[in-house]
């Protein structure tokens, strides 16, 4: 099996895309080193959810699937609005361009504002960042209003300008508190909290019947090869590291290819020699984040539902490259022969997906085929590089 070894090397590091830093990775021994923050307060802002820090207030407005969730619903309540106010279709398309006017600059103005300052005002009080959710929003109709007013409303406008203006300002703050409100109900759904999320992981993750198989392995290595069970007894702790940690955390794809290769060294242990490995890492790019334990679970289902049914060696093919500012990984395993003992491999296909729509939104894919032969996977997401310093790197020695 080729083998993937990262650079010891530090290199710039994480920021998450909630705009929460990832944690620092973990070596070998589990241990974490992270370089000191200066600013009085950094310590706080740069908390992971996962470490009791509350969840930012403003919706990412750079990821084009959000920005659509926002820009499509706004635009039809406008439509909706004007029609219910018309009494004839002419006159419902003088009220949608009147409201257009007003509507659409102060839309794609929010989304890039609130993106330019996501990033900076997340870790601030809550207060602070729903003022800044609905400010921006209202402060720019205000000006737009202004600006517009004369040619919206003409001369022949009876009532006050100061309060046709201040209406706009006031419509675009309740628009805004329930645009992102709906978009927190949105991430809630898809996101369990902290207890439910170590529950999944421990029934999840921790799979009874991996470790026996495992500690089988190494019981038959004992005294044919004292030195092989000790290097799966450490590889199987550093899975187990790494199984019990909060899968919402990102990681560099790097640290999650070692998983995987640490997974795969004892899955071949096991399956003694049936089990051939052949990875495409040259243009992979080792700093990509993305959440912990995404490729694990569907290398796992590569070698249960394509090498175990089998009575014949076979062959697992990744490839992991990076076309253009996204990262695409690439996983063909062959079709068993017959079925395997634990059937179906939807759960964690599904599991995949769900995180993928809440991190990337419609940024990202993954899709399935089979020709009978083959089973392929191709997953593709942005590609979002660390921006913190990490001085500890994981590394997979198969010799050590």
């Amino acid at each position: 099996m080729n083998q993937f070894q990262p650079t010891a090397a530090s290199s710039p590091s994480a920021s998450t895309d909630a705009g929460q830093p990832a944690n620092p990775s973990q070596g070998l021994a589990g241990g974490a080193v992270e370089s000191a923050i200066g600013k009085p307060g950094d310590a706080e802002r740069q908390r992971r959810v996962a470490d009791g820090a509350k969840a930012p207030i403003l919706p990412d407005c750079c990821n084009l699937g959000i920005a659509l969730r926002i820009v499509v619903p706004v635009n039809l309540a406008a439509a909706m609005l004007a029609f219910g106010l018309s009494t004839s279709v002419f006159d419902a398309l003088n009220r949608f361009v009147d409201l257009s006017v007003i509507v659409e600059p102060v839309l794609l103005g929010s989304l890039v504002a609130l993106c330019a300052v996501r990033k900076v005002v997340n870790g601030w009080r809550p207060m602070m960042q729903w003022g800044i959710g609905i400010g921006v929003p209202a402060v720019l109709a205000l000006l737009t209003a202004c600006s517009v007013q004369p040619v919206v409303i003409g001369d022949t406008y009876g009532g006050s300008i100061a309060y046709w203006i201040v209406m706009r300002g006031v419509a675009a703050a309740a628009i805004a508190y329930v645009v992102i409100e709906a978009l927190r109900w949105r991430a809630r759904a898809y996101s369990p909290s902290l207890a439910e999320a170590r529950l999944q992981a421990l029934q999840a993750r921790i799979r009874p019947h991996f470790l026996f198989n495992s500690l089988n392995t190494v019981l038959g290595l004992m005294r044919s090869d004292p030195r092989g069970a000790e290097r799966t007894l450490e590889d199987l702790a550093d899975l187990f590291r790494v199984f019990m940690r909060d899968t919402r955390e990102l990681v560099p794809l790097e640290e999650e290819v070692v998983t995987c290769q640490q997974y795969l060294a004892i899955e071949q242990l096991r399956l003694a020699g049936r089990l051939k490995v052949k990875w495409f890492l040259d243009d992979m790019p080792g700093d990509a984040l993305l959440p912990s334990l995404l490729l694990q679970p569907l290398i796992e289902n590569s070698v249960h539902h394509g090498i175990e049914p089998n009575s014949t060696e076979g062959e697992i093919v990744i490839q992991i490259s990076k076309p253009g500012e996204r990262v695409r990984v690439e996983i063909v395993n062959p079709v068993g022969s017959v079925a395997p003992a634990r059937p179906g491999n939807q759960m964690a296909l599904s599991n995949v997906r769900e995180r993928l729509m809440l991190l990337y939104d419609m940024e990202a894919e993954l899709r399935t085929s089979s020709d009978g032969q083959l089973f392929s996977l191709f997953l593709e997401f942005p590609y979002r590089k660390e921006r913190r310093r990490r001085d500890v790197r994981r590394h997979f020695n198969p010799d050590r």
